[in-house]
């Protein structure tokens, strides 16, 4: 079409305008042709326009032949600067062409870093990253993240052959497909989410173009932007670990300190009380021995209870633990708690009242009960007059 327009133009001005003015509508052309087709077809249109202007217009016209030698020297010179001026256009609409592809892969890496600084888990990495490959690349793609015990979940959609080029990718850590000599013989890319020593998954992307360095390299990239995100998933993790096992050892040696002073006041009493009985005794009432024995046995009912409080929380405290719970009344467990109570101030009174018709509870009866005898204990301790 080029050419006849170029033939068409140069027919209407032929009375009017030399061989040179003709040329250059059939160079214009060549220009134009470069601009919009490949570089084979851009060569052709060169050739053609040359023949054309000598068929029509070099004389003797209608003919291929040239009965000038400067006609000759012109239409070698057109065809030279056609030719030349087709290669550097075409090299330029490629460049062109690659540039535009760089900036969009540019601007799809800064979209993901972007997107993947305020992610907060795995499967979200793993959403963000195979949506970006599926805009990079218009072909089937997946993206596997090894789970805690090392495997790759959620692979069962995926062909066994690609299943075993994920697999293969991850134990290698490195990118296997055509055009690279350790995955000459794969149709597919598998690029790994990480480094040797730090892999967190791989990628598939299908079908991969050996001659596709640009989109390699890309996809290289993006693979590394979700490496990073997910190393940086586990370092928090592991942060979280580490700041909550040194709360738990702060808190473990606060409580040890607590239970260490709450441990020396009824020891040292029980020990100042037995020693004056063992070494004083002849010159002692029988009304302070009595009270001495009291003391005693006062402190000794008080490090019961505070050993009970203290095996049990240790026992709450353990994540492991599993707490024996069972169907139990609470009229039992309530006057449980209320014998072991009674006897430590015989002076109180104190009463209690359960509903009746109340159902069975599913609990453990000895932290229940534990803790029905704390509360008591401090009511007794604390306030004046009867618990009811």
């Amino acid at each position: 079409m080029l050419l006849m327009a170029a033939t068409a133009a140069c027919w209407l001005i032929d009375p009017y305008v030399s061989l040179t003015s003709q040329a250059m509508i059939y160079v214009l052309a060549v220009v134009i042709a470069s601009c919009k087709l490949d570089r084979l077809e851009s060569a052709a249109c060169a050739v053609g326009a040359v023949v054309a202007l000598n068929f029509f217009f070099v004389p003797p016209r209608w003919t291929l032949a040239v009965e000038n030698r400067e006609h000759l020297i012109a239409l070698a010179v057109m065809l030279a600067v056609a030719i030349m001026t087709s290669r550097l256009a075409t090299g330029l609409r490629r460049e062109t062409q690659a540039a535009i592809v760089n900036e969009q892969r540019a601007r799809q890496l800064q979209a993901l870093a972007t997107s993947l600084s305020t992610s907060n888990s795995t499967p979200e990495v793993r959403t963000l990253g195979q949506a970006a490959l599926a805009l990079a690349f218009p072909a089937p793609v997946a993206v596997a993240v090894l789970d805690a015990g090392g495997k790759l979940p959620g692979m069962a959609d995926l062909e066994p052959e690609v299943q075993v080029g994920l697999q293969q990718c991850v134990q290698e850590a490195t990118v296997c497909g055509p055009g690279i000599a350790s995955g000459s013989g794969r149709n597919d890319w598998y690029v790994p989410l990480g480094e040797r020593g730090r892999v967190f998954g791989a990628a598939w992307i299908r079908p991969a173009d050996p001659e596709d360095q640009g989109g390699r390299e890309h996809a290289a990239a993006l693979t590394a932007l979700l490496a990073q995100a997910l190393w940086r998933l586990d370092l928090n993790a592991s942060m979280q670990a580490a700041q909550g096992e040194a709360q738990r050892q702060e808190m473990l040696n606060t409580f040890l300190a607590a239970i260490s002073h709450d441990l020396r006041t009824p020891l040292a009493t029980i020990l100042g009380a037995s020693s004056s009985l063992q070494t004083q005794r002849d010159r002692l009432s029988a009304e302070q021995q009595s009270q001495m024995l009291a003391s005693i046995a006062t402190e000794a009912r008080y490090l019961t209870t505070l050993t009970d409080n203290t095996l049990q929380l240790a026992r709450l405290a353990n994540p492991v633990q599993d707490l024996h719970r069972d169907w139990e009344s609470v009229e039992e467990i309530v006057g449980a708690a209320l014998a072991r109570v009674r006897p430590h101030d015989p002076l109180r009174r104190i009463r209690s009242a359960v509903p009746s018709g109340l159902p069975l509870l599913r609990v453990d009866p000895v932290l229940l009960g534990q803790l029905l005898i704390n509360l008591l204990d401090n009511a007794l301790k604390y306030s004046e007059g009867a618990v009811e």
